[in-house]
């Protein structure tokens, strides 16, 4: 028996011959693979800015272009795509000039499903093991970061476009949106993917542990000081270092840092002597650094040296629309031997309905809780936390000695609770979605 993909990947096909198109994709697709066919060069750089590939298989002669001609287009637009020529013509010098240009290897016609198994098994290896090695776990390449919504898709694509330059980028959000995943994003579709990636939070150290851990320290520079410490800098050279909520960094570091993001030099505590690092710098923050500047809690100069590109993450009571599919990727990733297979409609109105102060965290954590508590095949509303049950009013009625409002509140709530989507709640409710949405923020949903 044919030993089974170690990983799923997403695969562009282009040749401009449809019943190669046809014969390739039915058989990518029955191994599991997911698999886009376009007939020319134009389309594939099109579905490679709407989506997200692993790999690309491309003819080498197009009927309106030629294949070796793509392959820098496709890596400059997607730096982390792997492309595989096919050829009918193969020589030694289309080989090393296919190879010059950024291909990965060619294949050549025709070419049987052994040829073509032992290709994509052998792509979904390298997958794996790089995958593995950066997080210590196998995660599905990009499928952290899908999203239906056109805010966060902006968010992802314009994340991937700049991971190829060496620009200072700032990520904008509110806490828990997921401004680490995508400051990681960037990290491993850049040149600088098999380096260290370092993430430090601001606002979790204090003034003095904060410089030692951004810039290093020598033996005996201070109380405590018992080794010498490089610093994250420094280890991080050629690599990428995230600093988490940088509205949090205390003003007398500031300099420090800006000097650092000016000339890529910095001294270690305790140390005269001036080091350079080639370190790439992502930020995040969840306030606004221009009324900080304002305050004067934080410089201005550094603001613009590290707002070079700005992202602004949508916050996930804006992306109802991924609620579901986030709750059910953390189900799969969460549930290990449990055969939870989803959420009862009720469970999934109660999470759409949810107004998600904490946001993405949040949602992981209510769902960590519910694959714990779950013991049949779905999440139900008694596996949620008390704030998604019915309002502890549920068995007033009218008549009650109780105010209208608590009546509307537990009426929309019940709502809510049963009813598909929030368009179909307006409805039932008989008010339009915009009124629904401020009666939800109202009441806190």
């Amino acid at each position: 028996m044919l030993a089974t993909v170690p990983m799923a990947l997403s695969i562009l096909l282009v040749d401009d011959e449809i019943n190669v198109r046809k014969t390739l994709s039915t058989y990518l697709e029955s191994e599991g693979h997911e698999v886009i066919a376009v007939a020319d060069g134009q389309d594939a750089l099109a579905e490679a800015a709407r989506s997200h590939f692993d790999v690309a298989f491309v003819d080498l002669r197009l009927k309106e272009s030629s294949g070796s001609d793509l392959i820098p287009e496709l890596i400059a637009q997607s730096p982390w795509i792997k492309v595989v020529m096919m050829t009918a013509h193969a020589t030694v010098d289309s080989a090393v000039e296919t190879l010059k240009r950024g291909a990965v290897d060619y294949i050549t016609k025709p070419f049987g499903t052994p040829q073509l198994k032992r290709m994509t098994d052998f792509l979904a290896r390298q997958a794996v093991a790089k995958q593995t090695s950066r997080h210590g776990s196998v995660r599905s390449v990009g499928g952290a970061v899908d999203s239906a919504n056109p805010a966060m898709q902006r968010a992802i694509n314009l994340a991937r476009q700049v991971a190829i330059t060496d620009a200072n980028v700032l990520l904008r959000g509110e806490s828990g949106t997921g401004k680490g995943v995508l400051a990681r994003v960037i990290h491993d579709c850049s040149s600088r993917g098999s380096k260290i990636f370092a993430t430090i939070s601001c606002p979790a150290l204090s003034a003095e542990l904060l410089e030692s851990e951004l810039f290093g320290h020598v033996k005996g520079s201070f109380t405590g000081a018992a080794r010498d410490n490089p610093g994250r800098i420094a280890t991080c050279d050629g690599g990428t270092l995230f600093l988490d909520e940088i509205g949090d960094l205390p003003l007398d570091l500031q300099p420090k840092l800006l000097r650092f993001v000016q000339d890529r030099e910095f001294e270690s505590v305790g140390d005269f002597v001036t080091k350079h690092a080639d370190v790439r710098l992502i930020t995040a923050t969840n306030v606004n650094l221009e009324d900080a500047v304002r305050v004067g809690r934080f410089r201005e100069d550094l603001l613009y040296r590290i707002n070079v590109i700005q992202i602004d993450v949508p916050a996930l009571r804006h992306r109802p629309e991924d609620i579901i599919s986030l709750a059910e990727q953390f189900v799969t990733d969460l549930r290990r031997h449990k055969l939870i297979t989803g959420f009862t409609d009720e469970a999934a109105s109660a999470l759409q309905a949810y107004n998600w102060p904490g946001n993405v965290r949040e949602l992981r954590n209510v769902i960590e809780r519910a694959v714990v508590l779950c013991t049949g095949p779905e999440i139900g509303l008694e596996h949620l936390p008390g704030n998604f049950l019915p309002h502890p009013a549920s068995d007033c009625e009218v008549g009650d000695p109780v105010p209208f409002e608590k009546l509307e509140e537990l009426h929309i709530r019940r709502v809510l609770a049963r009813a598909k989507s929030l368009d179909e709640a307006a409805k039932i409710l008989g008010m339009d979605p915009a009124t629904l949405w401020r009666r939800r923020k109202k009441y806190g949903m």
